[in-house]
């Protein structure tokens, strides 16, 4: 049984990886920061219908050394979806930044020393998209990247851009041992499988709570949770997946794109969402108050289009439709008492 360090266990999408690794046969250790959170962790996953008999924890922090080394023994990969995240952007972008490119470090430093066999990074396509402007170009692929210098870029998504350039620097394309795999997903959508909301959550709780009066003219590449974890359980043993980019956001859509499959799928939450698309200039103004608007308003109006089409060689089937993957988030956060 080949053991996957899995960090980030206790994430959105970290436990829907646990989930997938542990059905298809593998023996996960799942690091977390806080150890007080194993039980809870384990449960959750054993509801969601986790196999956790090969189940183990390791405590790890992306900014401390201690832990890597025993973290990676015996294990034959690496699935680094650990990053940190906050839903309000700081005010010291470097709060962001540091933790996500030295906890890279540390991830790819350590899976180098042990003889890990593949490291899967989870990365995101802001990576790709972000920055541009509404004149930016509307064709973009696994090829292009974000500039992080070019001061457009709010503290998360320069934190994304800076540890996949510094995860390619370790291991390039080239190196075979371990062998790099980097998925970049959009906006992540689909059920919870905890009571953890996570970012994404959060944006389609307030949708339900009536609490997005007006809609920002902002594009969502979007995949599904399951999807994507898929994705990074089939990036482990797939040749292509290995040293490139794997974008994995099968669907564009946008703030009232949103709206109008919610009130689609759940009629009696229509009258929460917003009827009406913000002006530009509106969202502009809004954000001289709003820092966390204001890391964004260099995405309005810009509609790219990302090319996925490796993200979905490597899922090896049809995506789970934008539709259905809201519907199931809505869902899950209603069944689970949390609007």
């Amino acid at each position: 049984m080949d053991t996957v360090l899995l960090t980030g266990i206790t994430g959105f999408l970290g436990g829907h990886i646990a989930t997938a690794l542990l059905n298809a046969g593998y023996h996960v250790r799942g690091s977390l920061r806080n150890p007080d959170r194993i039980d809870a962790t384990r449960t959750a996953l054993a509801k969601n219908g986790a196999n956790v008999a090969n189940l183990d924890f390791i405590t790890l922090d992306l900014t401390d050394d201690a832990g890597w080394d025993a973290a990676t023994n015996g294990a034959r990969f690496m699935i680094h979806s650990a990053s940190p995240f906050v839903t309000s952007m700081p005010r010291d972008k470097m709060t962001l930044i540091t933790p996500a490119v030295t906890g890279t470090e540390r991830a790819l430093h350590a899976a180098k020393n042990a003889g890990i066999e593949r490291v899967v990074l989870t990365s995101s396509t802001v990576a790709i998209t972000n920055g541009r402007g509404i004149n930016g170009p509307k064709n973009l692929g696994p090829d292009d990247w974000a500039d992080p210098d070019n001061g457009n870029q709010n503290a998360y998504a320069e934190s994304k851009i800076r540890a996949e350039q510094r995860a390619w620097e370790i291991l390039p394309k080239t190196h075979t041992n371990p062998a790099l795999a980097v998925i970049n997903p959009g906006f992540i959508t689909g059920p919870l499988w905890d009571n953890d909301v996570g970012t994404s959550g959060a944006l389609v709780q307030r949708f339900l709570r009536g609490q997005i009066p007006l809609a920002p003219q902002l594009c969502l590449h979007t995949v599904d949770v399951r999807d994507l974890a898929q994705i990074h359980v089939n990036a482990l043993t797939d040749p292509k997946a290995a040293g490139r980019r794997n974008p994995s956001a099968f669907h564009e859509t946008s703030i009232m794109g949103i709206a109008k499959s919610l009130k689609s799928s759940h009629p009696t939450f229509a009258k929460k969402m917003p009827k009406f698309i913000a002006p530009n200039w509106f969202i502009r103004a809004y954000a001289l108050f709003d820092s966390d608007m204001r890391g964004s308003t260099y995405e309005l109006g810009y509609y790219p289009h990302v090319d996925a089409q490796n993200g979905k060689d490597v899922l090896g089937r049809t995506p789970i439709s934008n539709e259905q993957s809201l519907s199931d988030m809505a869902q899950s956060l209603i069944d689970r008492g949390l609007i």
